[in-house]
């Protein structure tokens, strides 16, 4: 499966949507009162949508069997699943239950169209202790009922060649400095140390929330302004990008990766020793040839005092648009899609991980691969900032990384003062569109 990289919702944050301007579930074809029938837009989670309706239908059928509610699926691409969610929030012709992106909960949220989770909600549903807290954490804006629920989890770990380590006499990094140590060691004719997404605005956004983080600095302040500027957010991007600079380790074509899957086929070919990727790599890197036996994972390293900060909280929630007129089978279907059984289902089939504590993973055999992959997650993870301008970070820090990598790429210099000045250009953006 290829990674799912959650580009947030622009624009969505600033519709003028109230609860009574969006009559949500208008897509069902009955009510609680009278029938048994909801409408729910799927995230692409699998190979192709084909992939995902082959994967639910025996879900949904399960549902339909133990409840009488029937689910009206349709699984939509990333490609098209903002501009699906924008147009229901402002026409009102929407599903009764989605899939989004986490990462786009605060936007969300702030268009007042989606039901709030509140003490009676998380009820019907089955607790919120069930969720674990990172993963429950982004459900939306911090102080207020989420308006989305965990359902697919996803984390970053640093994938080595056992091979390559062994025959270099190397143990597998536990901080960034053992990390580039080994890299230089590994980096010799065509082989890198690493490779990077180092093309993708989303896979730099998210490692320069992680590295920001490694140094306890933080992209918005409590009232939700950008503080993109600080030292702590200009070293640890300097650190990343250094890592192709200064360091080496990373071949300059990487600044063309636009995807993860292209680091994930080079470190699975040997072009490169390691690679960091969410869990959900593993089925690429089988694709390619590589055995499973021939890979490990550790968690992304920090420097030495950093913060054990190694990924943000990647994944996928559920929401119910606030005027459905199928609550009670809403919250039903919620209910089911995050049971333990449903979680371990569709955890194999789409390579996550369980958003419910104390469930062990099942989209891996590899017991020690699935206790790195669930410590990573549960415990050394942050969300993204919970903020309507997330999308906006997004888009202006991330580009602002591509054209660094694409100089340096070039044969040109990146230092710490002309990333300051690219950050305060970001944090203009983000300050100009509220």
């Amino acid at each position: 499966m290829k990674r799912r990289t959650f580009a947030a919702v622009a624009a969505i944050a600033a519709l003028a949507i109230t609860a009574t301007g969006c009559s949500g579930g208008t897509g069902s074809e009955s009510t609680d009162a009278g029938g048994k029938s909801i409408t729910y837009w799927a995230s692409n989670q699998g190979t192709s949508v084909d992939n995902d309706k082959e994967v639910l239908t025996p879900q949904l059928k399960k549902f339909e069997d133990e409840t009488g509610i029937k689910v009206n699926l349709e699984v939509i691409g990333w490609n098209d699943l903002q501009t699906r969610i924008q147009t229901a929030v402002t026409s009102g012709q929407a599903p009764d239950v989605l899939n989004i992106g986490n990462t786009w909960a605060a936007s969300l949220q702030s268009t007042g169209a989606f039901l709030p989770f509140d003490d009676a909600a998380f009820t019907a549903i089955g607790g919120k202790d069930k969720f674990v807290k990172t993963a429950m954490d982004t459900g939306g804006m911090p102080g207020q009922d989420p308006t989305s629920v965990p359902l697919y989890g996803l984390a970053y770990g640093l994938y080595y060649n056992k091979a390559m380590f062994k025959d270099a006499g190397l143990t597998p990094p536990t901080s960034w400095e053992e990390m580039v140590a080994a890299a230089k060691k590994l980096t010799t004719g065509d082989v890198h140390g690493m490779t990077l997404a180092a093309g993708s605005y989303t896979e730099n956004s998210h490692f320069a929330f992680i590295n920001a983080a490694q140094n306890d600095a933080e992209f918005f302040d409590a009232d939700g302004k950008p503080t993109f500027t600080q030292d702590g957010i200009v070293d640890g991007i300097a650190r990343y990008v250094d890592l192709m600079q200064t360091d080496k380790v990373v071949d300059a074509g990487n600044a063309q990766y636009d995807n993860g899957t292209q680091a994930i086929n080079d470190f699975a070919n040997g072009k490169a020793a390691m690679v960091i990727s969410q869990n959900n790599a593993n089925s690429s890197i089988a694709s390619q040839g590589m055995k499973d036996d021939a890979f490990g994972v550790v968690a992304f390293p920090a420097p030495e005092g950093g913060k054990d900060i190694a990924t943000m909280v990647a994944g996928i929630n559920m929401s119910i648009f606030k005027n459905t007129k199928n609550k009670d089978s809403a919250l039903e279907f919620v209910k089911f899609m995050t049971s333990e059984a449903t979680q371990a289902e569709l955890g194999k089939s789409f390579a996550t991980l369980p958003v419910l504590t104390g469930v062990t993973p099942t989209f891996t055999t590899d017991t020690e691969l699935a206790k790195t992959f669930s410590d990573i997650y549960e415990n050394r993870s942050k969300p993204l900032p919970l903020v309507p301008g997330e999308d906006q970070f997004e888009s202006t820090v991330g580009k602002a990384m591509n054209q660094m990598f694409a100089t340096v790429a070039s044969g040109g210099t990146v230092s710490k003062e002309d990333i300051k000045k690219a950050l305060e250009t970001a944090q203009q953006a983000v300050e100009a569109a509220g």
